[in-house]
């Protein structure tokens, strides 16, 4: 066999049990993942803001960037939900680079899978603790979600699992809205089919289980952007693309349409500071028609404390990305209260 058993992982259960999510913090997940339920049902009309760090890369910068989240949501949260995203998982297109805090809690030590588990649980915990906001997270292993799967608010499926069953049926099972992001290629048809069978209920296997899953009601559409086959972005944040997924959405059946504009990526060719010029644009485009209001439910945003990326060496600067760049915290508190003024 192609591989080297480096040790047995813990399971769900004993990881939930060691770590267990303080009963306040169980009263306040359920709080607002009611509401945010509402706004997907079109209950509740506040915009959803799920912003946050490219990757959590380090507990304390994460934290701080929280604490100021949390301070600027009491400005703005009775027109905004900010979800913070707290990913922990690492997408690499070539599998090389750093892979997250799940594989590697101290980026300046070898991976860990084992301490991984314990330090992303204990990381959003302390998140929700430090913000007095739930999270979001990245749906990048189904099987590993079980670690998780009782503090998130919010998951997304990438663009490269899109097209994945294992997601797919995974995202089924959770009670939580459920991100479906196009593929790079951009084909719309791939992420509405996703969208199906993560609304639809399976019988199939999970964590050695033989399970049937009730479906997820509040799967959705996440627009990132497209890649051709010249390598060159295309974005799909416009008007007329938010038609288009509006017509989609009539002609599927599903139930709660709702449309997460994802405004770095592909939507930016990964030109950060460009994602303030995307918000204002959907913002404008919801705002001339009432069933994109209805439709366009929030926003995907890339932010940390310090703008911009960097390598990973011995003289990093503290709250700086080491992954994809990002916006700082002064532009990000700026673009929070002129969506709150416009939204």
């Amino acid at each position: 066999m192609g591989m080297i058993i480096n040790k047995d992982l813990l399971s769900p259960e004993q990881i939930k049990q060691e770590y267990p999510l303080p009963d306040e913090l169980k009263t306040l997940k359920e709080q607002r993942d009611k509401e945010i339920r509402d706004i997907f049902e079109g209950k509740d009309d506040r915009f959803i803001v799920i912003i946050g760090p490219c990757s959590a890369d380090r507990e304390d910068a994460v934290i701080e960037y929280m604490t100021k989240l949390g301070q600027l949501n009491e400005v703005v949260k009775d027109k905004l939900m900010i979800i913070p995203r707290v990913y922990t998982n690492k997408p690499r297109t070539t599998g090389a680079g750093y892979k997250g805090m799940l594989h590697q809690p101290d980026v300046d030590k070898e991976p860990d899978l084992s301490e991984g588990i314990i330090a992303i649980r204990k990381l959003h915990i302390n998140c929700i603790k430090a913000s007095g906001l739930t999270c979001a997270d990245e749906m990048l292993y189904p099987a590993n979600r079980a670690y998780l799967d009782d503090v998130l608010s919010y998951e997304a499926v990438g663009a490269r699992s899109v097209e994945n069953q294992q997601h797919r049926l995974t995202s089924s099972i959770s009670d939580v809205p459920v991100g479906m992001k196009n593929p790079t290629s951009g084909d719309l048809s791939v992420m509405i089919n996703a969208i199906k069978a993560a609304q639809s209920s399976h019988r199939f296997i999970y964590r050695t289980k033989d399970v049937t899953s009730t479906g997820n009601d509040l799967s959705h559409v996440i627009l990132r952007g497209a890649v051709d086959k010249h390598g060159i972005c295309h974005p799909n944040y416009h008007y007329e693309d938010l038609e288009e997924i509006k017509k989609l959405y009539e002609k599927s059946g599903l139930k709660n349409p709702a449309v997460i504009i994802d405004t770095n990526h592909s939507n930016s060719n990964k030109q950060y500071k460009q994602q303030i010029r995307i918000a204002r644009d959907v913002l404008h485009s919801r705002n001339t028609d009432p069933e994109l209001k209805k439709l366009v439910k929030g926003f995907m945003i890339e932010s940390y404390l310090v703008e911009g990326c960097q390598p990973i060496t011995d003289d990093r600067i503290y709250g700086k990305l080491i992954t994809d760049p990002c916006l700082g915290w002064e532009d990000t508190k700026r673009l929070i209260l002129e969506i709150y003024e416009k939204c």
